[in-house]
């Protein structure tokens, strides 16, 4: 079975082994742990890298790491809400919903998405099972309003903010060998659906399961200086300055913010890496110089692997 990086003919017999002799330490000093994978961007919508995101989180569990993944999917759902005629309204970087657009999140992400995703893994070898966090209540959401220029304390639907959430179900999937697949939907007091961002659900579930790294897969590089440069290596303090002075803002901020949360709540380190670029998360957890910025917690004790 093909799993990870693409061994091909052409790389010479002491280059394989010399590329599986770095990945060692790393699988020993990962074994047994939980990796949080936030899953979104191209690598959700071109096959290629579908196919080779499945291969890789398989492998990860083979050589006993511990993936759970929490998916997007705006795309998806952007799609779906043309097919009936709906244009998707955003307000800071977050999607207006109303009921209409709640029932459509609800079945692209929880159905066609998350059901697409673990019969991949499944295909190529995993046990993954699909949840929502309305699955035994365990995300708890509570309404989330936001702010801007001109207006306080925006409603903006049935978007929802964490209020709690319970991990025993996640921990029991793990325990038994299966890989989570998280769709960030939670549910209200009185039962009603949530829209959260799944960076903030990955972010938070990372930070209750005592992760030892939180990954984001996205549609860039990194994080970046003003000049368009790429940061390597990020403390809380350098996010909180970039923040301050402008240099991340807009859609990045959610990201940020869970990152952020992550690093601050126990996460040892926590990477924001492109998806685009074939077997990143191999490249990002076995290989000595790793890719994309890695954001450490307050008291690091991890290396920039």
């Amino acid at each position: 079975m093909d799993l990870g990086l693409d061994m091909s003919r052409e790389i010479l017999p002491h280059i394989k082994a010399g590329i599986l002799s770095e990945a060692l330490p790393y699988i020993r000093r990962f074994a047994g742990r939980t990796l949080v994978i936030k899953y979104g961007g191209n690598a959700m919508t071109e096959p290629e890298l579908k196919q080779g995101f499945a291969k890789d989180i398989v492998l990860l569990k083979l050589v006993g790491i511990n993936p759970v993944i929490v998916h997007g999917g705006g795309p998806q759902i952007n799609e779906m809400l043309e097919k009936i005629g709906k244009i998707g309204e955003f307000v800071q970087g977050m999607r207006v919903t109303d009921g209409e657009t709640m029932n459509i999140v609800e079945m692209v992400l929880g159905g066609q998405v998350n059901k697409e995703i673990v019969s991949l893994l499944n295909v190529h070898g995993g046990k993954a099972v699909g949840i929502t966090g309305r699955d035994n209540h365990f995300i708890r959401a509570k309404k989330l309003t936001v702010d801007t220029p001109e207006q306080k304390s925006v409603d903006i639907g049935q978007v929802g903010e964490i209020a709690s959430m319970d991990c025993t179900l996640i921990k029991q999937m793990v325990s038994a060998g299966y890989i989570p697949v998280v769709a960030p939907i939670g549910v209200g007091e009185q039962g009603e659906a949530f829209n959260i961002n799944a960076d903030l659900v990955a972010g938070r579930l990372a930070a209750e399961l005592g992760a030892e790294k939180l990954v984001m897969m996205t549609n860039i590089t990194g994080v970046m200086d003003k000049s368009g440069n790429l940061l390597t290596n990020l403390t809380p303090q350098d996010i909180d300055s970039m923040v301050q002075d402008g240099t991340l803002s807009g859609g990045m901020l959610p990201k940020i913010s869970s990152a952020l949360e992550a690093a601050q709540n126990g996460v040892k380190a926590v990477h924001i890496i492109d998806g685009r670029v074939p077997n990143v998360l191999l490249l990002e957890i076995f290989t000595d110089e790793g890719i994309g910025t890695m954001i450490l917690g307050d008291n690091p004790t991890v290396q920039a692997a």
